[in-house]
């Protein structure tokens, strides 16, 4: 009989301590497999692949493009802001609300400005920075987009992240790095390194701006519009790749060997960047951010892939191996939601007092008197809330 009793308590105290390390990875979270593989985590890994494969789109008209001379950034990113002008801008444009273009530009048309020139020199910079550096050095350092995402959320918008978070971010820049030794075995280091640090310089800059760019880009679709965004992008994108191609490319353009291949190399060029800004903010509003650019890490081995069709690259088992690593990383960080600092208790918050009252009894009915006062405490404080909200407004009814 003492055996048994010591076998129980040993089985208590190690599904305890499994419990104590679920909660402390994952959260006031039980996790069970048909909630951690659900229809929106499905359609958010699909979402997050179809933006990839846009981007290796982009990838593949721009190497094209490179291999018939032509060496004009600015004038592709004007093209893709040209488009956003003509539909989104234009629906902004002929709307009767409070929300048209015309108020809109009275009373945040600075901060659209600086939003589309963060994100015009974030394209700008990171397409510079190979005449300076490797393509290696591109590949890891622009994974720096994501720390700086996090931080930046973490500042702004209160996320705070859990261990598992942090260990799922891990995992996907490790698949990176995988698909970079990759690269390195099968001779693809291409680009320059007459200014390697003025080039990795550049690829940092564009890291950080887009990281900006990718946050307004969230806080503006969670709390306003989709439309609004994308018109505005537009409107001041367009501008201001306008201006700079202009400065920086009035030589180079004239010079194009113009053809229906260079034409509709721009065209697909123009309509992939095009698909990806319109459809990136709503898997943005979806998740956020960060699990957005964690998902489009995988572009690259998109485009390894086509370029071993068209461009014959040379294949490396690491490549698959980089792909199911990053997509295990990103389902990861997906599975437990972020939370805010500021955010009111929930019912899942109830739930997960309850399921932690079940867990530390079975490691022998300790604190769970304090878990029950922690819950009524939790439960006044929301009572508290409400009644204080209620207040003012109750009393009119």
């Amino acid at each position: 009989m003492d055996h048994e009793v010591g076998e129980n308590s040993f089985e208590h105290g190690r599904l305890g301590a499994l419990s104590r390390w679920e909660r402390f990875l994952c959260g006031p979270r039980n996790l069970k497999f048909k909630d951690v593989f659900t229809w929106q985590l499905c359609k958010t890994i699909a979402m997050g692949q179809a933006l990839s494969m846009l981007i290796c789109g982009t990838a593949v008209t721009c190497q094209y493009l490179a291999d018939a001379g032509v060496e004009t950034p600015m004038l592709q990113s004007f093209l893709n802001y040209a488009l956003l002008l003509l539909t989104y801008t234009l629906v902004l444009a002929f709307r009767r609300d409070e929300n048209n273009i015309v108020q809109i530009l009275k009373t945040k048309w600075w901060k659209y400005f600086l939003m589309a020139l963060t994100d015009v020199e974030a394209n700008y910079t990171v397409v510079k920075a190979y005449q300076f550096t490797t393509l290696t050095s591109i590949q890891l350092l622009d994974c720096f987009v994501i720390p700086v995402l996090m931080v930046l959320s973490w500042i702004f918008f209160k996320t705070r992240y859990r261990p598992l978070h942090f260990i799922a971010v891990a995992v996907c820049l490790l698949g990176v790095g995988a698909m970079v030794g990759a690269d390195l075995l099968a001779g693809r280091d291409q680009g320059s390194s007459s200014h390697v640090l003025l080039g990795d310089g550049l690829v940092l800059v564009s890291a950080a701006l887009y990281a900006v760019s990718n946050v307004c880009q969230e806080y503006t679709v969670k709390n306003l519009s989709r439309v609004e965004f994308l018109g505005m992008m537009g409107l001041f994108g367009t501008l201001i790749s306008g201006v700079q191609m202009a400065i920086l490319e009035s030589k180079a353009i004239p010079v194009i060997s113009w053809n229906w291949t260079i034409c509709l190399l721009f065209v697909v060029y123009a309509l992939c960047m095009y698909g990806l800004y319109s459809f990136m903010p709503v898997v943005v509003k979806m998740t956020s951010a960060t699990a957005v650019n964690l998902s489009l890490l995988t572009a690259d081995l998109f485009s390894l892939f086509c370029g071993m069709f068209l461009f014959l690259y040379n294949f490396s088992g690491l490549y698959i191996v980089s792909f199911v690593v990053i997509t295990l990383g990103f389902i990861t960080f997906n599975i437990v939601p972020t939370y805010t600092a500021d955010q009111s208790f929930s019912t899942n918050d109830k739930a997960y007092h309850l399921a932690s009252s079940a867990d530390v009894q079975q490691d022998g009915d300790i604190g769970v008197g304090w878990l029950q006062k922690e819950g009524q405490e939790n439960e006044d404080r929301i009572g508290s809330s409400h009644r204080g909200h209620c207040n003012g407004f109750c009393s009119q009814i």
